[in-house]
């Protein structure tokens, strides 16, 4: 049987013909784009070390591995040659407005049983369980007991996995006869053109090997990745507009092979427009610091002799955060990239703000240290929408900075890059974002394997690596497990030593199979460790960083009112007429009312506001002012004072002569005592001031009871040593017996919070890559209660995105601003557009807000969770009441209230 064109693989976006037909793609075009598309990228995409992973798992030679890879890339979308598909009543219509498929029922062969087009199965599903049989008809490895187990199966899973989850293992009684459980399928021809494509698409690519070997962790990762991305390369739609076939194309296989030839040179041109290939890392330069005892002194000069005699794997440092703290890491992630030929970093960190705040950094960063043409994206909550029109609207708000003046013209992929999506945005050779990009990777959701694989083509930096909650803790670990399967190069970067720095190691020792106890991190500070991802054992440096220049930290403990507190702080800094402050407000409601009436008490002070309940242009603008104002070089004259929330704790550069907190968790109180500045940096803790609702209560507690009345402490020797009294049991022993009983309470409760998030980790997270037991399944695995809304929740937390509105025209600062524009078919916006204007909200101050909130959005992914908010003016601000809420934007951001 002849291979028939009439079967299309794609047809959306191609327009129609003269006669009002539309334009389609035949199947057997899209399966060799792809093949091709698929060549390239294991050429010019691929890391040295991604195709060793799967040249070794499938033992083969490379160049045979390569045309493997095109020809089952070419196979993904075999599952189209199915009724369901074929006649979906969404397909190409004629110039009748009937399915151009019709007439395929009436010939002879195309027959199909009754319910065949009402078969659910989808085109995916369908290339799993049909290819299964066929790989093993050509002799891959099958096993009729443990199908999962063979290459057979592995391969046609993988494939079956294309459109972002795997399905589940199928048998032999169902393989053998896929179309008795599924008719949709079909038989005769549908069968015979299955077989006709298959074989051309082999014949054509060249893959007659049989590979003996078996699909690894590592292998399904990459090939996955392989195979997802040439397809979406391979139907960008206006390159197959630019290569549809005549009218009258017959699909004969001389028809075959010189379409192949004009899908290869289409393939490179494709790969060379995704801003992908090219970037790398440069050869570490001589040490810089050479005899020298820092941190950065000790890392320079021993870690590349490590990494070059036993491979990347992951490093771990351990400071007080800082600037050096941060420019350590991202020299250990150059040492690591550059021998693991990575192509790229991406830095994650605890918050957005924080993330914002790194990226001129990490920008900097990457100027020295990645060769050849490279792009950068912000990838965060607030930036996911368009994350390479966010990051150009960073490089904006910081133009007056360290960063020229149109720095996305040179760095930041245009607007309309092939990047800027939603699942692509990983891709880019530099991303500074969450690390809930990070942790959703070993999470049930869609395309979490193209994470991983994205991620196993670059260096991986985790900073304030303790940062999270309980069962944030528990997916990083497993995000360890699989990044040392992976190979890939980690740096964790941590305040002190603990039990959950242990663990990560212990986590990467695991992934890559170490045997013996793991390495425990070095509880003096500073220090750093290394464990090679080859062996899983740990290296200590010879030469152990010395001790950093000590400081004397004053801890003052206050218990008056907050803000006349806060004003007595500051009376020091209006006599010398000098003198930089930092005060932490627990909530920007909180922050915003202290920063008026500084403003109006103090008016010999320079007072400034940043908190995260601004436009994200607006908090851009303000950090950018920070660092520029509170930087240690800065030459300002007079004294100023920074009113900030939680948010700037995890924000570098900044030094400040006073800090001043309210209540909080030690480790949070020494984020934001490092920020102190000289030989003797002042905190100043307000004891009567609220706590934020994320800190938990039994830590607070037991942080006022170590440091009473204030202490004096040496910085950072005494911080794992208080860190420890914090957390001690034998704290309990000093209190009274009510007073004792009360904290037990609370600890327990702390106890029981944590054993929960983490049982819910334990459920949520995907297989460590040694249980998967050769089922991908497991990868994709569906659970009852899982919602999207448990993504938001890995940092414990979820948040909703805000935009305001009056009329149609966005408000910022206050004041109206550019029209919305609607999509002027489904009256929904440019994701793009918005955002400037998006303000972060935790999802609990917006419970129960209905009416103009997504009433006309809820269709589209990129603003599920944006909140549309109608305002109205009243007062000189913008206001939104009702459903118990009242919204108030004004210049210095937005508040929300309960109503009683």
């Amino acid at each position: 049987m002849s291979l028939d064109p009439r079967l299309w693989g794609k047809a959306a976006g191609l327009g129609k013909k003269a006669g009002g037909a539309h334009r389609t793609h035949p199947l057997i075009c899209h399966l060799l784009d792809t093949a091709a598309v698929a060549e390239v990228v294991w050429d010019e995409l691929l890391t040295s070390h991604q195709r060793s992973m799967v040249v070794g798992a499938l033992q083969v030679p490379e160049e045979e591995m390569r045309a493997l890879a095109a020809f089952w890339a070419g196979l993904h979308d075999i599952g189209k040659i199915s009724v369901p598909f074929q006649l979906h009543r969404a397909g190409p219509k004629n110039a009748e407005g009937e399915l151009l498929a019709q007439e395929l029922c009436g010939e002879r062969g195309y027959g199909f049983a009754a319910g065949a087009a009402q078969d659910r199965q989808s085109h995916e599903a369908v290339a799993h369980w049909w290819l299964v049989g066929m790989f093993e008809e050509i002799g891959y490895p099958s096993s009729r007991r443990r199908p999962q187990s063979q290459l057979s199966h592995a391969v046609a899973q993988m494939l079956g996995g294309h459109g972002g989850r795997y399905h589940p293992v199928v048998r032999g009684k169902d393989y053998r006869c896929p179309a008795v459980r599924h008719p949709g399928l079909g038989t005769g021809g549908w069968e015979e053109q299955r077989r006709v494509h298959f074989d051309e698409v082999r014949r054509v690519t060249g893959a007659a090997s049989v590979p003996r070997g078996r699909m690894t962790p590592g292998a399904a990762v990459v090939l996955t990745g392989l195979v997802v991305l040439s397809d979406w390369l391979a139907s960008i739609e206006v390159e197959i507009q630019a290569r549809l076939t005549e009218e009258g194309w017959a699909g004969a296989p001389e028809d075959l092979d010189a379409y192949w030839q004009i899908a290869r040179e289409a393939a490179l041109r494709l790969v060379q427009k995704t801003d992908l290939l090219g970037t790398g890392f440069t050869r570490p330069g001589p040490v810089r610091c050479a005899g020298g005892t820092s941190l950065l002194a000790s890392m320079e000069g021993q870690l590349p002799d490590l990494v070059t005699e036993h491979g990347p794997g992951l490093v771990v440092v351990t400071s007080s955060p800082s600037k050096e703290r941060t420019e350590a890491a991202l020299r250990a992630a150059a040492a690591l990239g550059h021998a693991a030929g990575a192509r790229g970093l991406f830095y994650a960190l605890p918050t957005g703000s924080s993330a914002d705040s790194h990226m001129a950094q990490v920008h900097a960063f990457a100027e020295r240290a990645l060769t050849g043409p490279w792009r950068s994206l912000l990838l965060h909550s607030s930036s996911r929408l368009k994350p390479a029109e966010a990051a150009r609207q960073w490089a904006q708000a910081h133009a007056a900075g360290d960063v020229s003046a149109e720095p996305g013209e040179e760095w930041a992929p245009a607007a309309n890059s092939w990047l800027n999506s939603h699942h692509r945005a990983l891709l880019a050779a530099l991303g500074t974002g969450t690390v809930d990009e990070l942790l959703q990777a070993v999470m049930p959701v869609k395309f979490n394997v193209m994470r991983l694989f994205a991620f196993s083509g670059k260096v991986v930096v985790v900073d304030e690596a303790h940062a999270r909650g309980a069962w944030g803790q528990k997916l990083m670990l497993r995000f360890l497990e699989w990044a040392a399967a992976l190979r890939i190069p980690v740096v964790l970067a941590a305040l002190s030593a603990d039990k959950s720095v242990d663990a990560m190691l212990a986590a990467y020792h695991r992934g890559a199979g170490g045997a013996g106890e793991p390495m425990v991190q070095p509880r003096r500070l500073p220090a750093w460790s290394f464990v090679d991802a080859h062996s899983g054992r740990g290296h200590l440096p010879r030469q152990p960083a010395g001790a950093v220049r000590t400081s004397t930290l004053s801890i003052e403990v206050r218990d008056g009112a907050p803000y006349d507190e806060i004003q007595a702080a500051l009376v020091p800094l209006v006599e010398a007429g000098s003198g930089r402050a930092v005060v932490y407000r627990p909530t920007p409601a909180d922050a915003i009312t202290t920063f008026c009436q500084l403003s109006q008490d103090l008016p010999g002070f320079d007072v400034s506001l940043v908190h995260e309940q601004m436009h994200n242009k607006d908090r851009w603008r303000r950090l950018a002012a920070c660092r520029d104002t509170f930087s240690p070089g800065a030459g300002i004259s007079g004294p100023s004072v920074l009113v900030t929330t939680p948010m700037l704790e995890h924000v570098r550069g900044l030094r400040f002569d006073l800090v001043v907190s309210g209540p909080t968790p030690l480790a949070g109180l020494l984020a934001r005592a490092a920020q102190g500045a000289g030989d003797r940096p002042r905190l100043v803790v307000l004891k009567a001031d609220s706590t934020s609702e994320l800190d938990d209560v039994a830590l607070v507690r037991r942080t006022d009871m170590v440091l009473g009345a204030g202490r004096t402490i040496s910085m950072p020797q005494d911080v794992p040593l208080l860190l420890d009294e914090v957390y001690a049991d034998e704290l309990v022993d000093r209190m009274g017996e009510a007073a004792a009983r009360e904290l037990q309470q609370l600890d327990n409760r702390r106890t029981v919070r944590e054993r929960r998030a983490t049982g819910t980790a334990g459920w949520l997270q995907v297989p460590g890559p040694r249980e998967l037991d050769g089922d991908l399944g497991l990868l994709s695995r569906d659970h009852p209660g899982m919602e999207p809304e448990l993504l938001s929740c890995v940092l414990g937390e979820e948040m909703v995105h805000v935009v305001c509105l009056h009329q149609g025209c966005l408000l910022e600062g206050g004041v109206l601003k550019e029209k919305l524009a609607l999509d002027s078919k489904k009256r929904r916006p440019k994701p793009g557009q918005l955002v400037p204007y998006l303000i972060p909200v935790p999802q609990r101050l917006v419970e129960g807000v209905t009416g103009d909130a997504n009433s006309d959005w809820r269709g589209m992914a990129a603003l599920k969770n944006v909140l549309r908010l109608n305002m109205a003016p009243e007062d000189g601000t913008w206001v939104r009441t009702g459903e118990g809420h009242r919204f108030r934007l004004g210049e210095l951001g937005l508040t929300v209230d309960q109503l009683p």
